[in-house]
């Protein structure tokens, strides 16, 4: 009932409005807070109203029905908008729509619904782990709603609810991201050890590591079936490291009771993994590193101010994917650290898409590709507005980064599932 009262006020809304029939939200320098764009973007196809993202226009903006209520949105969140009349949107498509010009005008239909993967007592006001997360920080900031699943309800199918699916700070590989050697003696860690294995005892598995493999085959089998997959930091390359090792022992004695397999290297099946190959594993217990995937460390001599990574400019009406996974009001954009900050390329498959690299590293930072029906992205990195983040570190203040463009590269992905994408021209 209460969409329906909302739908006919619109209309009404529309009808006064006049010849002003669109708003604009400008992605360019002009927008006063890049995040919060997004948000109103989402809000207005939670309403059940279409909207346009003009792909490499002003920064990739956004553009949908004008009413007094959407306006009065953008005011309340501080959002830049233009109310412009139907001849000048219509101009702005006909520009768009010009061969010669690196545009495209793609719809957004529905909005997504978003799956934030993380602990139970992450959320229900027992925080153990002494970690933030970018992506349900820039979810909260921009005021996109999302929900959390974690192992348990991975494994009762119910992933096939969500358009989308971010995994961050998860260690799939079970050895609880290698802190052993610095934080083993912490409560937070012990907690953390304690409540995992007791999961996986309540679901049927002797390790962790084998309940994280069963959730990382769930979840492979979610992107084949045509779901979004988005990871950072070391949901990243532990996921990749955990198939090529599935019936492979990798874990030494502190983390499961029981030596590795001694021969794990060369049982590691690559065939399986979505973005990496023919890495080695880092087989020392007490190294705060899973395997040579991830190019980080004092081998990577970049001075922090100088740490920029540049993204890829793609062919917005011939690969439209790229394009939108890739908007930006600049292509030059501010590296930073994580558990897993980049990714070495000799170790990234040839079928990969590579969205942003640091050329004089040879690594990149953004990387995407497709399995089965569906789509993953992986974006190295824990928080792009800070530089270095330490375990018990205070999260960042989004109102201090409005315009952060490594954010805006999350909330590209958030958006990705709700456009009505075209098959790509042969």
């Amino acid at each position: 009932m209460k969409k329906i009262i909302f739908v006919v006020v619109m209309l009404f809304a529309t009808i006064q409005v006049g010849r002003a029939a669109y708003i604009l939200l400008p992605m360019d320098t002009d927008q006063k807070d890049h995040l919060k764009a997004y948000g109103i973007t989402y809000w207005v196809l939670d309403k059940g109203v279409e909207a346009w993202w003009l792909l490499n226009y002003r920064g990739g903006s956004f553009a949908f029905r004008s009413n007094p209520i959407f306006e009065r949105e953008c005011k309340t969140r501080g959002v830049t908008y233009e109310i412009i009349a139907d001849a000048q949107f219509n101009l702005i498509l006909t520009e768009i729509a010009n061969p010669e010009i690196n545009m495209d005008a793609m719809k957004l239909e529905v909005a997504p619904k978003i799956a934030v993967y993380t602990p139970d007592f992450n959320h229900k006001g027992e925080k153990i782990q002494p970690w933030d997360d970018a992506v349900t920080m820039v979810l909260t900031y921009a005021e996109i709603p999302y929900e959390t699943i974690y192992d348990e309800q991975v494994l009762n199918d119910e992933l096939a609810q969500y358009d989308w699916l971010h995994l961050h700070h998860e260690d799939f590989t079970g050895q609880y991201g290698k802190f052993y050697a610095n934080y083993h003696n912490q409560p937070w860690y012990r907690e953390n050890q304690k409540k995992m294995e007791a999961l996986a005892a309540k679901l049927g598995f002797n390790k962790v590591s084998q309940l994280k493999l069963a959730v990382v085959k769930k979840i492979r089998e979610y992107v084949g079936g045509g779901g979004f997959m988005f990871a950072m930091c070391s949901a990243t390359d532990t996921y990749d490291i955990a198939l090529a090792a599935d019936g492979v022992d990798i874990c030494a004695d502190i983390y499961d009771g029981d030596p590795a397999d001694p021969n794990a290297q060369s049982k590691l099946d690559f065939g399986k993994t979505f973005a990496f190959k023919d890495f080695k594993l880092i087989k020392n217990p007490l190294t705060y590193e899973y395997s040579t995937i991830d190019n980080t460390g004092p081998a990577r001599k970049v001075n922090p101010k100088q740490d920029y990574f540049t993204l890829f400019d793609f062919s917005a009406k011939w690969d439209p994917v790229p394009t939108m996974l890739t908007q930006n009001h600049t292509r030059t954009v501010k590296g930073f650290m994580g558990q897993t900050t980049a990714f070495k390329r000799k170790y990234v498959k040839s079928n990969v898409l590579v969205l942003g690299e640091t050329k004089p590293l040879n690594e990149v930072r953004y990387i995407h590709g497709t399995f089965g029906k569906g789509f993953w992205t992986f974006f190295g990195g824990h928080d792009p507005e800070d530089y270095r983040h330490f375990v018990n570190d205070p999260e960042t203040d989004l109102s201090l980064h409005p315009n952060s463009p490594g954010y805006r590269l999350i909330l590209n992905n958030i958006l990705f599932p709700a456009a009505k994408k075209k098959k790509r021209k042969t």
